[in-house]
């Protein structure tokens, strides 16, 4: 995977037992032979990644992370679990050639996958990209995310994967702990979310495959055509509601991360990216769907998810166990998205 995101040297903190490493893929991934070298991707705030070269080839192994990890975080057995299942779909996920699930082989589950070759970007804008390209690979995005929302879960095994119905219910409650756990400074705007959207949860049961983190750095790109070739990061995925992956793709039209512009500024239509209403126009021509109602709650929602989410990577850089080096970057994100999540539900019941 060419791409904007780097490699570095393993990192301090993250160090393994590789010759232990070794011989475990040599058992269990055919044809797998060293010497092997090992590089850390400098991207991905919550399971580490590496790039593994050797005498067969070139893979990508995912771990979690050192150290003490907070309830269901990092599972990356599930994630193997999905990416496998989907496998033989028309969804676009890297070959799965093993998982380890012994923790005393290098100290945490791992799974190793087929390198796929692309570019991931980490820049939202798209850099060095021209502008047809750069919409034709925002609308790619929602016609996959289409095509992960129409998969026959059942057919492919994922039926215990997640309990269906009762999704946002499961979820405000999953990152409401995971907030508290992490919690540093009281927020206003985050114990507000907290009280409105229990009071505020959907009806409807629909039930689909929810990636939960599907956003532009999670895809590989074709090398030179802008169409998406593999969908990565599936950690959060379960079994859900689809609106609430569309809401997450869909939230930084409406909030400024990082102290940048993003996709609120002027030059997104200058770029050549769609605006927010020919994203969700390209989701429903792509799933069938006529409209979608209540929307600003699923970008609120996912604007508290996000916040409970970046307070955790941050709290993991406070304690020397985050995967990357920015995760000490992270301390006012928290705070950014509960209060643009507030000021749209305000906005919207004003």
């Amino acid at each position: 995977m060419s791409s904007t995101t780097e490699l570095t040297a393993v990192r301090a903190g993250h160090e393994f037992d590789e010759s232990a490493l070794l011989a475990f893929l040599e058992q269990n991934i055919e044809g797998f032979k060293g010497p092997l070298k090992i590089q850390q991707f400098d991207g991905g705030q919550s399971n580490p990644t590496f790039k593994l070269f050797c005498g067969s080839g070139v893979y990508v192994m995912r771990k979690q992370p050192p150290g003490e990890l907070l309830p269901s975080a990092h599972q990356v057995d599930r994630e193997y679990r999905i990416m496998k299942a989907l496998w033989d779909t028309d969804v676009p996920v890297p070959e799965m050639l093993c998982l380890c699930d012994d923790v005393s082989v290098i100290g945490t589950k791992f799974y190793v996958m087929a390198m796929v070759e692309g570019r991931i970007y980490s820049e939202i804008l798209l850099p060095d990209v021209s502008p047809a390209d750069r919409r034709e690979m925002y609308l790619d995005m929602m016609r996959v995310l289409a095509r992960v929302h129409a998969v026959d879960y059942k057919a492919v095994g994922l039926e215990t994967f997640g309990r269906p119905g009762n999704y946002y219910e499961r979820q405000y409650s999953r990152w409401s702990k995971q907030y508290k756990a992490a919690e540093i400074d009281k927020l206003v705007s985050m114990d507000n979310l907290l009280e409105w959207i229990p009071k505020h949860l959907p009806e409807s049961s629909e039930t689909t495959i929810a990636h939960g983190d599907f956003r532009l750095a999670n895809m590989v790109f074709h090398p030179t055509e802008p169409r998406i070739v593999a969908v990565l990061d599936w950690e959060l995925s379960t079994l859900g509601h689809p609106l609430a992956d569309l809401g997450y793709s869909c939230m930084e039209f409406y909030a400024d991360f990082y102290g940048e512009v993003r996709l609120r500024g002027p030059e997104r239509e200058s770029l050549g990216i769609p605006n927010q209403d020919e994203m969700v126009s390209e989701y429903c021509k792509s799933s069938g769907r006529d409209k979608i109602d209540n929307w600003i709650f699923y970008v609120a929602y996912n604007l508290f998810r996000s916040a409970a989410i970046v307070q955790g990577v941050y709290k993991r850089g406070l304690d020397g166990n985050a995967s990357s080096e920015s995760a000490l970057t992270y301390g006012d994100e928290c705070r950014n998205r509960a209060d643009r999540a507030w000021e749209l539900v305000e906005e919207m019941e004003a």
